[in-house]
Order: C-alpha cells, then structure tokens, then sequence
C-alpha cells in the first residue's frame, strides 16, 4: 500500500473525491427486480443443458449449451447435431418455456425504464461526482428571478456555484438559465447540504422571497458550520421587507439584501450624482475593472489599532486608498482625514488594484508593524 500511494504521489495521481451521499444502495434497490429474470435464465439454460446431454447421447457439452443458446434465443440458425424425436419435443417445450422467460424480462425491463427512478438516481449521482470536485464554492438557495441574475454574473466571473431547490422540474430550469450544477431537494435539509457539498464551500446565498425559508436556512447552515467545526460560512440573504433585515442579521446572516432599499439608493444615487453612480458601475461592478472596491476588518490584534491613518502608510506601501471607515457602532464615515485614529472593532472601505487590496489585507492582519513599512 505504501509502495502504491508513493507511486501515486510520484506520477502526481488524485485519488477520486467520493460524494458525501452514496447513491449506489437506492441505484441496487430499483435493479432488483432485474434478479428474477436473470435467476430464471441461468436455471434455463442449466436445465437445456442437462436434459440435452441426457437425452442426446452424440452431445458434447459444448453442444448441448450452443443448443440450448440457440433455442433458448430463438435465433433458428439449425440443430447441432440431429436430434432424436424426443430432442425435437424437449426443444420446443425449451422454445415456449424460453419465450415466456423473455417475454417477462422485456415487461419487466420496460416498467422499471417507464417508472424513470433508475434514469434519475444515475443522473444524479453523476451531478454529486461533479459538485463533489468544487471548492470554495457558492450555493444558491431557492430558483427565482434574483437567482438568474446571480447565477448569470457568478458565470461572467468564473464562480462556481450550485443550486439548490425542491420543484420537480429542476432539471429544465436548469438547461434553460445555464445553472452548471443543481439539486433537488429542500435547502435547509442535511441530505442538501451533504449533497451540494457545503463543507467544501465559501458561502451560502438564501433568496427566498418567504422570510421564514431564510431564517430556516440560516440557522440550519449555522448549526452545520458547527458540526464540522470549521470557520464561518459568508451567509447573504433576501429580505423582502425592510423590517427582516436586522431580524435576519441577528440569526447570523453576514449581508442582508433588500431589492426594495436598494432601488431606493439607486434611484436617489441617479437623481442627485448621476456621474457618479455611473462611474461606480464602470470601476467597481464591470468583470474586468482594474479596481476593486473592499471592507476590511482590522482585526482585534492588528499593529493598526489606535493609530492614525496616516501613520499606517497604507496608501504608500499598496496603492490603495481608504475612502470610508465604519466603527464599532457600525457608523461610516466617508472620506476620513489622514488624523482620523483607527479604533477596535473599525472597519476600512478601500479602493485600489487586486494586488493592492491584497497587500492592504495582508499587512492588516500583522501583530506588529511591517519591516517594509519601515522605510516608507
């Protein structure tokens, strides 16, 4: 075994990730109608072979099998050797006694075809052996219009991404809005989330329209983040109403949405600084922008702490520029003087390249402050 696993590492050979959900035991169940006919089959053959051999005596064994293959199939290509009035007899009753055998496979063959489960179990357990290759992926809660847009621009951005609803007609929803990888089941169910492979995956999106569907899903994948003890899950939900927003945060939802408010910014946006609202769109939400536009937390231990924006040199160093922080009371503040002292629990909006959000991130998180930031 040793032996194989190095040879594996050495040819750089992936062991195949198995689904969470084994299928195979629901796929054997509706095959076992099918040991009947076989059962039934092989009896016949063994007994046109044995009452071949002992009525015939110039018959080999080989000939009493062919001839019994032969009969049994009816495909008529002739007898082997001539048979004895009573081989004749013991062949017809084999014929009749063989149709009947076929006649019942075929029927049986075609209720368990018609019936449709097989075809789906195989179809799903090619979708877990997909999904099961995913990481840090996204899983999309409940098929509606917010779901086709999400999906469409985590496509644009290459973000993989599952979906998750009950209806029976997943799978055509699926083909028509291009969703790569789907489930059917209830979201906030264990058996989805063993199979959407959520221990493997960044965030989870609710968007359902029922705030009830939301607050079950929350606290389900909360409760799993648990049981696997792994750091938290990036959770965003749909809020119809404005009044859910804090109710669903307070379960432990990161980001809540609410299409209503955002209309409301968007439209006042466009009203007062139409500019700069487009601007916004081609810097900031474009798939190809150069910029990007981030929240980072600075952590508890952070070298930051009780400093002055600009004695943390960040924009020297990355490039990036903080155009907004938000304190421990969740209160923003735009535009920040460069004496603005950075408090705990304080948050920094910074705009700035990829690479610079990165290396703002990174020198963020130190415990004490960077060599590099020395000679700045």
């Amino acid at each position: 075994m040793n032996i194989f696993n190095k040879l594996k590492k050495f040819l750089h050979l992936k062991t195949r990730v198995k689904p969470e959900i084994d299928l195979n035991t629901q796929i054997y169940l509706q095959l076992r109608p099918f040991t009947l006919p076989l059962i039934l089959t092989v009896l016949l053959m063994m007994a046109g072979t044995l009452g071949y051999l002992a009525i015939e005596e110039k018959f080999t064994l080989m000939n009493a099998i062919y001839q019994t293959g032969i009969t049994f199939t009816t495909v008529g290509f002739g007898e082997e050797v001539p048979l004895t009035p009573l081989g004749k007899l013991f062949t017809i009753t084999l014929i009749i006694v063989g149709f009947g055998v076929f006649s019942f496979s075929v029927g049986l063959i075609v209720e368990v075809m018609n019936k449709g489960e097989i075809l789906s179990l195989l179809k799903e357990r090619s979708m877990l052996y997909k999904i099961v290759r995913l990481k840090n992926h996204f899983v999309l809660c409940y098929h509606n219009e917010y779901t086709i847009q999400v999906a469409k621009q985590f496509r644009k951005n290459h973000i993989p991404f599952v979906v998750i609803d009950p209806r029976e007609d997943l799978e055509d929803i699926a083909k028509k809005y291009k969703y790569p990888y789907y489930i059917q089941e209830e979201p906030h169910t264990q058996m989805a989330m063993l199979k959407s492979y959520l221990s493997s995956a960044k965030g989870l999106i609710s968007l359902s329209e029922n705030i009830a569907d939301n607050i079950a899903q929350i606290v389900s994948t909360r409760l799993y983040e648990k049981e696997l003890n792994r750091k938290p899950y990036f959770i965003v939900a749909n809020a119809k109403h404005l009044t859910d927003i804090e109710k669903l945060k307070k379960l432990g939802a990161d980001k809540v949405i609410s299409a209503t408010k955002l209309m409301a910014q968007k439209i006042s946006t466009l009203s007062i600084k139409p500019d700069m609202d487009n601007i916004l769109d081609e810097l900031v939400y474009t798939k190809d922008t150069p910029l990007s536009l981030q929240e980072l937390k600075v952590p508890i231990h952070s070298w930051m702490i009780y400093k002055k924006i600009n004695e943390t040199k960040l924009r020297k160093a990355t490039g990036a520029t903080i155009v907004a922080i938000k304190d421990e009371k969740s209160k923003v503040v735009p535009m920040p003087k460069n004496n603005t002292i950075i408090g705990e629990n304080y948050s920094l909006f910074m705009v700035g390249t990829d690479k610079g959000i990165k290396a703002a991130k990174r020198l963020i998180r130190k415990k004490y402050k960077p060599e590099e930031l020395r000679y700045v």
